[in-house]
């Protein structure tokens, strides 16, 4: 009898359900509260970050004392925010030319996509025309086939050390507030390998000034156009 007593005390205790402190719930509790205050207090800062921000287009800056005779040549696009419309896709190059006239003119190619699934590379054409501030240019450009879009954008250079890196700008239409409702932008590099390092930090800059930050796709170049 007295095994069968120990027994059941034993299966009792066993089943018991488990005793938990005060402190221990009170701890557990400041736990969660200090990781929603944070959580808050993160999303807080971003949101006073965007407010502070001016993203209003007239106040946009642009390259000082732009020197068009060291930009031009072959610029290989890295990254592109897209406007909206049919434009090239990827293995985009562009090769800007001051013509007889001082005028600057440009050609393009690159991937696109038409009729779903046919892909192709594709030439665009571009005229510059000159402003009072000699970073800020009107941009008329087509296609060399009809299904490319054509346009009368602005051009302007928002930085560059002609060498490496060009970040280019374009607002197509202004909302009522002054900020841009479709804009597109081009990360440009001199070398088809991408952007040095040293240069990532002063292009992500830009990109936070022009308020597109996160906004940019990258541009690959595997070769589709070579040779076309």
């Amino acid at each position: 009898m007295a095994d069968v007593y120990i027994s059941k005390t034993s299966a009792h205790r066993s089943s018991a359900p488990r005793w938990t402190s005060p402190k221990a719930v009170l701890f557990s509790f400041q736990i969660s509260v200090s990781s929603r205050m944070l959580r808050i207090l993160v999303a807080l800062c971003l949101l006073a970050t965007c407010w502070a921000q001016d993203c209003s287009v007239s106040n946009i800056k642009v390259m000082q004392n732009f020197d068009r005779q060291r930009y031009v040549g072959t610029w290989y696009a890295v990254a592109k925010k897209d406007p909206i419309g049919l434009f090239l896709l990827d293995n985009i190059v562009a090769q800007f030319k001051i013509e007889d006239d001082g005028k600057v003119t440009a050609t393009a190619k690159g991937r696109v996509i038409i009729l779903n699934n046919w892909e192709l590379c594709a030439n665009m054409f571009a005229t510059f025309e000159d402003s009072p501030d000699p970073a800020k240019f009107k941009m008329r450009y087509w296609g060399a086939a009809s299904y490319l879009q054509t346009g009368y954008d602005d051009h302007w250079v928002i930085d560059t050390d002609y060498d490496n890196y060009a970040i280019h700008y374009s607002c197509r239409q202004v909302d009522y507030d002054g900020t841009c409702l479709d804009s597109y932008s081009f990360i440009f590099s001199r070398h088809a390998t991408g952007l040095r390092p040293e240069d990532q930090k002063i292009v992500t800059q830009k990109k936070q000034e022009l308020c597109l930050l996160g906004k940019y796709r990258r541009v690959a170049h595997n070769g589709f156009c070579d040779g076309s």
